[in-house]
This record gives structure tokens, C-alpha cells and sequence, in this order.
């Protein structure tokens, strides 16, 4: 019978959950890395052993770790991403003199074309590329070097590349979202970039139809359409129909249209989930009461997702990677909140269960699907 693992980075750690098929009895691994930042744990979509984490100090600086046995053991890959020289900094050592500096590394993407291709977002952002399974990294050129790049504004999670999406079938083809810059698109791996953020508009911005400076929180797609994309941002949930060129707004009848995370069904590409709270200022659930909502429509028409979850003075918030589904049929929903828990759907969202409580605080919430 197939499994999941369910991939947990927190505030204090990384947390392996594993489950077979019925996904009804869960064994708990960690903390991983006690003590440490977890921004992303990510497993590889071509080989199931492996996993990545991204380890973060403001003391030691940015450590990117790799198992190969599925999270029992990990190793330091990469001494580009290794502790930093000085302590309180992460360097990027590209030769010079100067080497230069960022915050953290927030996303993994593992390629889903090729078993030791990885990519990194990092904060101040920027885009870089490993071909040797992390031994080595190099800074994807184009991105920084954009024209809009000097008009890049930090949100106030800091200026972090955090969404990588791949094309199923064009390897040359990404998708990348940046707070608050926006959404960007690649069409020849990386050496030149276009922002793809018309139609999106943004009020606290001096000009609300700009080229860049929108608050993208995260996009997502489902890989049987790559030219269809959804989008929750910083108010408003959007949709895209040719790869970006476009958007138009989806947010329908949801009781808010902030929030951060979006995901797709594994095996219905019009079924999206979100989970809207208060405003930009008050990051908790509308009225105390926890729920992800779900559009079969691809956006427009939302139903609200309870059984199971809080529905009285719950006050946690879920983050922009705190939200995942599994490829196994029914479709498992998986998310994790600032409080600590890790919520799973095993029938796409219906009913719910908290499979996992009292972490520290859950940053990114992944899933691999075990043969």
C-alpha cells in the first residue's frame, strides 16, 4: 500500500509524519534540527528517499541540509549555503571579494525533471540553481538583473522569493512569486524574466496597475494545465487562464480575500483551497473560527470547510507554505498553523483531523507520496 510523508518545517525544528494509505495512524519524527528555524522542508518529486531543508540562526546563518533515507539521517550540502564566516550573516562566496549577503533561503523546489536539480528563493530576493544535488550553487542570472528590480519593495515578511513553480513538460519554463514585487515568468531557464502581473491591482502602491511592487503571497497550478494559474495575494484571489499574461480576480463569495496559502486538487485541477483570515492586520480567522474554504469551480463560488477544525476562539494564522495535498486517491489536504498544529483531510477537504499538536509554530507544510 502507498503512503505519504508529511514534511514539517517550524520555528524550532523540522517534523517528519509518516502514514500508510489510510492515512489514519501517523508516526511522528523529531524535531530535526531542534532549536532552529525550519523556513522549508521539501521532498523530491523523482526519488522518494530524498529531502531538503532549509536551516536558518541569526547567529550561525543559513544551512541547506539533505537526507537520503527518507529523514532518518541528514548531511550539510553546499558550502555556498554553509555557516557563514561571520556569524549573524548568510553569504553567498561567488568569487569576489565582496561575497554577497541575504536574510535566508525560504523556498526548496527540488526538480520534478531531473533527480539532482534543486532551486533556492532566498531573502533579499533572488533566484539560485544547484546541478549536483546541492554540492554547489549558482545564482539564476536574469532575475536580479530585470530592469525592475531597483523598484522591489520588502513586504513585511522581508523581500523573499518564496514560490517556484515548474512547468510539467518545458524545464526551461518557471514561474516565480516575489513579496512584494510579484509574479515572474522564464521562458529560457532563467536568462531573462518577465513579470506577468497584469490585471492585478494594489491599492497601497503609488501606481495600483504597476508592472511590479504587488504583494504576491503564493501561487500555485495543477500540472495537467501549466497555462492555468491561482493566486492569493495581499487581498484578492486571482486566476490566470495563459500563463500569467493575465489575471482576473476570483475571490467570489469568501467572507475575506486575504490570506496566504492556495493549493490545487491532485486530481480535479478546477478544485482550489484557501484559508482567508481577518485583514492584513489581524492575522487570524474571521470570527475565531478556523476554516479552508474550497472553489470546485475554479474560484467564483467558495464552501466552507469546518468539520473537524475550531469554530470558537481559535486565533492562529496559516502560512504561505503551510498548505499541501497528496497525490493519493481520495486527495489528502494537509496544513499547519502558527499554533502549532498540522490539520489532515483524508476526503479533500469534508472532514478533518489534527493529525499532530503543540509544534512550535509551522512555517511550511509539504507532502511526499511513498510508492
Amino acid at each position: 500500500m502507498s503512503g505519504v510523508r508529511v514534511l514539517v518545517g517550524t520555528r524550532k525544528g523540522a517534523f517528519v509524519l509518516t502514514a500508510d494509505g489510510r492515512r489514519d495512524r501517523w508516526e511522528v519524527s523529531g524535531p530535526h534540527f531542534a532549536g532552529w528555524e525550519i523556513y522549508h522542508v521539501k521532498g523530491s518529486p523523482i526519488d522518494p528517499n530524498r529531502i531538503w531543508a532549509s536551516q536558518s540562526s541569526s547567529w550561525f546563518g543559513q544551512v541547506i541540509q539533505r537526507s537520503d533515507d527518507g529523514g532518518q539521517s541528514w548531511s550539510t550540502v553546499g558550502n555556498e549555503f554553509a555557516y557563514a564566516s561571520v556569524p549573524g550573516t548568510h553569504q553567498w562566496y561567488d568569487g569576489t571579494p565582496h561575497p554577497w549577503e541575504f536574510a535566508r533561503v525560504w523556498h526548496l523546489e527540488p526538480s520534478i525533471h531531473e533527480p539532482d536539480v534543486v532551486y533556492a528563493g532566498v531573502e533579499d530576493a533572488a533566484l539560485f540553481r544547484s546541478d549536483d544535488a546541492g554540492q554547489s550553487w549558482k545564482e539564476v542570472p536574469g532575475l536580479r538583473e530585470h530592469g525592475s528590480g531597483p523598484h522591489w519593495q520588502p513586504g513585511a515578511g522581508g523581500m523573499c522569493l518564496h514560490t517556484i513553480l515548474q512547468h510539467p513538460t518545458d524545464p526551461a519554463r518557471l514561474f516565480i512569486a516575489i513579496s512584494s514585487a510579484g509574479a515572474f515568468r522564464t521562458d529560457d531557464a532563467g536568462q531573462s524574466w518577465k513579470p506577468i502581473n497584469r490585471g492585478l491591482v494594489s491599492e497601497q502602491i503609488p501606481d495600483p496597475t504597476a508592472e511590479v511592487g504587488h504583494c504576491v503571497h503564493r501561487i500555485a497550478m495543477h500540472p495537467s494545465r501549466p497555462d492555468v494559474l491561482f493566486m492569493q495575494k495581499h487581498w484578492d484571489v486571482m486566476r490566470s487562464d495563459d500563463a500569467g499574461e493575465t489575471w482576473r480576480e476570483v475571490s467570489g463569495d469568501l467572507p475575506t480575500d486575504f490570506g496566504f496559502p492556495i493549493d490545487v486538487h491532485a486530481h480535479e485541477p478546477d478544485t482550489i483551497y484557501v484559508v482567508p483570515i481577518q485583514s492584513d492586520s489581524e492575522h487570524f480567522p474571521p470570527d475565531g473560527q478556523l476554516r479552508v474554504y474550497r472553489s470546485r469551480t475554479g474560484g467564483g463560488a467558495w464552501e466552507a470547510l469546518t468539520k473537524g477544525l475550531p469554530q470558537r476562539d481559535c486565533y492562529v494564522n496559516v502560512l504561505r507554505d503551510a498548505m499541501a495535498v497528496d497525490a493519493l486517491d481520495s486527495c489528502g489536504i494537509y496544513f499547519g498553523t502558527t499554533g502549532g498544529q498540522v490539520y489532515a483531510s483524508r476526503d479533500a477537504g469534508d472532514t478533518w483531523s489534527a493529525i499532530v499538536r503543540d509544534l512550535p509554530a509551522v512555517l511550511s507544510v509539504e507532502v511526499q507520496t511513498l510508492p
